[in-house]
């Protein structure tokens, strides 16, 4: 019994140093394909992501969406790559979102929100204005009275994005350039979809609300006011994008018009020497630089 034990524990060491020399010898033969890794833990990944990661990189939307005003060449460079991109929607500032199909809408940019649909866009009332969708935008309406009234992205109004529409009208089938006239009409008829009433302010008096306002000591803690594309005041961070300032009273403005932000000016004479953004959130006020 004794010499048995003996023999199988023999075998069995050879056996086992046999496999063992092997495993040494031709380590690609039997490892092959095998992440080597402890249980329990993922192998190490030599990228590393952005600190908004799973959520897409900021600046990656911000890019898609600014350049759906625009660049369809870059739009396409970007979506290709990423659909998903098509839906993009970015927060300007207090609360102005902007999708990258509404960028190319309020700019009648037909080429960009027609390639942004085929990849998946949500076109919206705003879209089917641009294009000239008469009927579509009229059933829309007629099902929903007052949908009129709903501003786009920057206060935009419904009627905006159907005048722009005839920017690429040379492009434009007869049949298209005709529903696109009916729908215009159509809006203006109704008398409300244009907006809200602003009060004018002159280029002269512009001036005297343009320059730096700043509320910290730090480079960036403070605002510009300038005047847009659009010939408005538009009030951004210092060096950065603006977006407009709708006068609703005496030294008193809305943001984009958007309802829940006003920025009041303090006027000594006929010198602005400061601004207050009131936001429902807070109440910031900054002194005029210059």
């Amino acid at each position: 019994m004794k010499a048995k034990n003996d023999h199988l524990d023999r075998r069995t060491m050879v056996k086992s140093s046999l496999f063992g020399l092997l495993a040494v010898s031709l380590p690609h033969i039997i490892y092959a394909g095998t992440v080597r890794h402890k249980p329990g833990r993922l192998p190490f990944s030599p990228q590393k992501p952005n600190n908004s990661f799973p959520n897409i990189d900021p600046e990656i939307v911000s890019a898609v969406v600014g350049a759906s005003h625009f660049d369809l060449d870059k739009v396409r460079e970007l979506v290709d790559k990423r659909p998903e991109l098509a839906r993009a929607t970015w927060e300007w500032r207090f609360g102005d979102w902007e999708s990258a199909i509404g960028a190319a809408s309020h700019v009648g940019r037909r080429d960009i929100a027609h390639y942004l649909m085929d990849k998946g866009a949500r076109p919206t009332i705003f879209t089917f204005a641009m294009l000239g969708a008469y009927d579509v935008v009229r059933s829309m309406i007629e099902f929903y009275p007052g949908i009129q009234r709903t501003m786009g992205p920057h206060g935009l109004s419904l009627l905006h994005h159907a005048q722009v529409g005839s920017r690429m009208e040379d492009e434009m089938s007869s049949v298209e350039r005709d529903n696109l006239k009916r729908l215009v009409d159509y809006l203006e008829l109704l008398g409300d979809a244009g907006g809200e009433t602003y009060l004018d302010v002159s280029p002269e008096e512009q001036q005297k609300y343009l320059g730096e306002y700043k509320y910290g000591d730090g480079p960036e803690d403070g605002f510009s006011v300038q005047v847009n594309m659009r010939k408005l005041l538009a009030l951004g961070p210092i060096g950065g994008f603006g977006g407009a300032l709708y006068r609703i009273g005496e030294h008193k403005f809305t943001y984009n018009g958007a309802p829940s932000v006003v920025i009041t000016f303090e006027v000594e004479g006929d010198i602005v020497r400061s601004l207050t953004v009131h936001d429902p959130e807070l109440t910031i006020t900054a002194e005029k630089a210059n």
